[in-house]
C-alpha cells in the first residue's frame, strides 16, 4: 500500500533540513478540527508537561527539542527497507495544551485529546513530557480493554504515591493504571530496572499483582533477544502498549534525563530493543523524559527521536501483519 502523498515527510531533497517549520518527522500538520485528521493511522503528539516531575525538571520542552531532532529521519528504515510513511498515513496532531498550574486537569484535557483520536481510530505515538504523561494517554486508549505493556525505563513507576500523599507523579502512573483496570498486570513487563531504592514497597506491588521486572543486570547478562522474546512471551498476541523512559539508556548516551541512573544499554541496544518487538500488536506508545535543559549536545534528543522512528515502525509493523 502506497499512502497518499500528502502524508508524506518533506525530503531533505527538496527543502534543506534546517530549514521550514518543524513537525515530527518532517510531517503534515493534522491538528483536530483539521479536514483530513480521520485519515491518519498514526497520530504523532507532543505533549509538553512535566508536573509530576519530582527531581531535575525540563521534559516540558521535550517535544519541541524532539521535534527540531526529528527532521534528521528520512522515509526508510536502515535495516529492515520498511518505508513507514508509505505504508500508514501519518500525521503530526501538535500538542496537548496542559495547564501547568493544575496536574488534575492537565490530565483531563490529555485524556479528552487522546480520545478523540481513539474515536477516529488513530493510534498514538507520544513524545512527553515526563512519565506521569502515560497514564492520561491510556486512559483513553485502554478505556474500553485492559492493555498488556512492555516498559522500558531504569525505574518501576510503580509507586504508591509520594511527599506523604501526592497520587500522581512520575513515579506512580503505572501503579495507578493498574488500579484503575487499563493495563493487566500479568502481561506487563518492565525492562532495565537498576539503581538505589527508597524501599522495595514498588517491587512488593509488582510480585503481589504478577508484574515481570527484569533489572538491568539480567538484561546485560542474558543478552537483547533473550530478554525480548520472554517480553513478547508475557505481552501476548493481544493488544499492548510500549512505554520508553530515556533513563532506559545508560546517561553516558542520553544525559538530557532527569532521574538518571548509570549501569543501563548503550545506544545500540536502546534501538535492539525495539526491533525484537515485532509481531505485538501495539495499540499506541510513548517516549518520555528527554529534558532538554540537560542535554547541551542536543545527543539525547536525536537518540530519542531515532527511537521514536523504532517505535514507529514496530506500530506499522503489527499493522502489515494484522492486514
Amino acid at each position: 500500500m502506497t499512502t497518499d502523498p500528502f502524508f508524506h515527510p518533506v525530503s531533505g531533497f527538496d527543502l534543506p533540513r534546517y530549514a521550514g517549520l518543524p513537525t515530527f518527522m518532517r510531517l503534515p500538520l493534522v491538528e483536530p478540527g483539521h479536514d483530513r485528521f480521520a485519515e491518519v493511522d498514526i497520530g504523532l503528539v507532543g505533549v509538553p508537561w512535566d508536573s509530576g516531575t519530582t527531581n531535575r525538571p525540563g521534559p516540558r520542552h521535550g517535544p519541541r527539542q524532539l521535534r527540531d531532532a526529528s527532521t534528521m529521519i528520512r522515509a526508510e528504515h536502515g535495516v529492515t527497507g520498511l518505508r513507514p510513511f508509505e505504508t500508514a498515513a501519518c500525521a503530526d496532531l501538535g500538542d496537548v495544551g496542559p495547564n501547568p498550574a493544575d496536574i488534575l486537569d492537565s490530565m483531563e484535557r490529555i485524556t479528552e485529546f487522546y480520545g478523540r483520536m481513539k474515536r477516529n481510530g488513530i493510534r498514538p505515538l507520544t513524545a512527553g513530557g515526563d512519565h506521569l504523561t502515560s497514564l492520561p494517554v491510556l486512559r483513553a486508549v485502554a478505556r474500553e480493554t485492559a492493555l498488556g505493556m512492555v516498559h522500558f525505563d531504569s525505574h518501576t513507576d510503580l509507586f504508591h504515591s509520594y511527599f506523604g500523599g501526592s497520587m500522581y507523579t512520575h513515579g506512580t502512573p503505572f501503579r495507578r493504571a493498574v488500579e484503575e483496570g487499563l493495563l493487566d498486570p500479568k502481561r506487563v513487563v518492565q525492562i532495565g530496572i537498576r539503581g538505589s531504592m527508597y524501599d522495595r514497597e514498588d517491587r512488593d506491588f509488582a510480585a503481589a499483582n504478577g508484574i515481570r521486572i527484569i533489572p538491568v543486570e539480567e538484561f546485560h547478562a542474558r543478552g537483547v533477544a533473550d530478554v525480548m522474546a520472554e517480553a513478547r512471551d508475557i505481552v501476548g498476541s493481544e493488544p499492548c502498549y510500549v512505554s520508553y523512559d530515556i533513563d532506559f539508556v545508560d546517561p553516558t548516551f542520553a544525559p538530557g534525563t532527569g532521574t538518571p541512573e548509570v549501569g543501563g544499554p548503550n545506544s545500540y541496544q536502546a534501538l535492539q530493543v525495539v526491533r525484537e518487538l515485532e509481531g505485538l500488536q501495539i495499540a499506541g506508545a510513548d517516549l518520555v523524559e528527554v529534558s532538554p535543559p540537560f542535554d547541551a549536545s542536543g545527543g539525547t534528543a536525536f537518540l530519542g527521536v531515532t527511537i521514536m522512528f523504532e517505535l514507529l515502525c514496530a506500530m506499522i509493523g503489527a499493522q502489515k501483519a494484522a492486514g
